[in-house]
């Protein structure tokens, strides 16, 4: 999709700190984070939210849920915990209507919501 952020990110239009990539995951931290660490886990098909997925697609949430353990491990997380975290629609807060998840953590987060 022509007009979507994390397109151009994917395909090196806008720079990104990058994490993680796989042929079909991209991963990059946050930049405006809410937590010490705070990564988007992307598939690289354009899937507009988690309400698109269907029988062709839904393979790569396999790919962003082994993406996000890698990613924990890599940035010394995964033994204190994070949360990954899906917005799916406007009211529930999704403002990039391309498939993301956020990966948060190194903090102590108690019950806030993200």
């Amino acid at each position: 999709m022509s007009d979507c952020i994390f397109c151009k990110i994917i395909n090196g239009e806008i720079p990104s700190k990058k994490v993680y990539e796989t042929d079909k995951v991209y991963a990059f931290h946050d930049i405006n984070p809410e937590a010490p660490v705070h990564v988007l886990i992307v598939p690289k098909e354009h899937i507009s939210s988690h309400n698109e997925l269907n029988h062709e697609n839904v393979d790569v949430m396999k790919d962003i849920h082994l993406a996000a353990n890698e990613i924990a491990k890599q940035l010394g997380i995964s033994e204190s915990g994070y949360r990954l975290i899906n917005n799916c629609g406007a009211d529930a807060g999704q403002t990039v209507f391309h498939l993301h998840y956020h990966l948060v953590g190194g903090t102590a987060m108690g019950s806030k919501i993200l």
